[in-house]
């Protein structure tokens, strides 16, 4: 029997008890299939919404940190890509160490590690050193790399030469 004629057959009494366990195991194996059908597409719907490993994957605690420089108003950069303008804080998503990138106009970048330091007893993390300080230092006199590519040399002037040579195939040039 299939799931279509046993449907709204829910007076048992009249059929023969041989049909009874027929019918009984019948709505068992359409039962049976629903399920299994729902689940199915239910899992591959799942699929495509998140992966199983990513869902139990903690994410990384975030630090805050102090910048300062000398002189202020450096652009501080960290390596995962934030920035301010010192004196500033910066809250940082701390996976792994990191460092601290100051560049000003005029004056040399220079560029700070920071460590993490995990504490044992809970989840948080705090940074070294805090606060993150650079004393920058005025760019070098002369060096003009930064500002540009040099101008090219003055191309030589090709010599002229007083009389065309004599074995020539070319007519020599009309006179000016």
């Amino acid at each position: 029997m299939h799931c279509d004629r046993l449907r709204g057959q829910n007076d048992t009494s009249k059929v023969p008890r041989g049909d009874y366990a027929a019918i009984t195991a019948s709505h068992d194996g359409c039962t049976m299939r629903i399920i299994v059908v729902v689940a199915a597409g239910l899992g591959l719907a799942g699929c495509s919404s998140f992966s199983m490993p990513d869902m139990f994957k903690s994410t990384p605690p975030s630090a805050s940190i102090q910048l300062e420089s000398l002189p202020a108003g450096a652009e501080a950069r960290a390596s995962s890509g934030e920035t301010c303008k010192t004196p500033c804080s910066l809250s940082v998503v701390a996976a792994e160490n990191f460092s601290v990138t100051f560049s000003l106009p005029k004056y040399q970048p220079e560029t700070v590690p920071v460590q993490l330091l995990r504490d044992p007893s809970g989840p948080g993390v705090t940074v070294d050193p805090n606060p993150v300080y650079a004393e920058l230092q005025p760019a070098l006199p002369g060096k003009k790399g930064a500002r540009g590519a040099p101008k090219a040399a003055p191309k030589a002037k090709k010599p002229r030469s007083a009389a065309p040579a004599e074995e020539s195939p070319f007519p020599p040039p009309p006179a000016r």
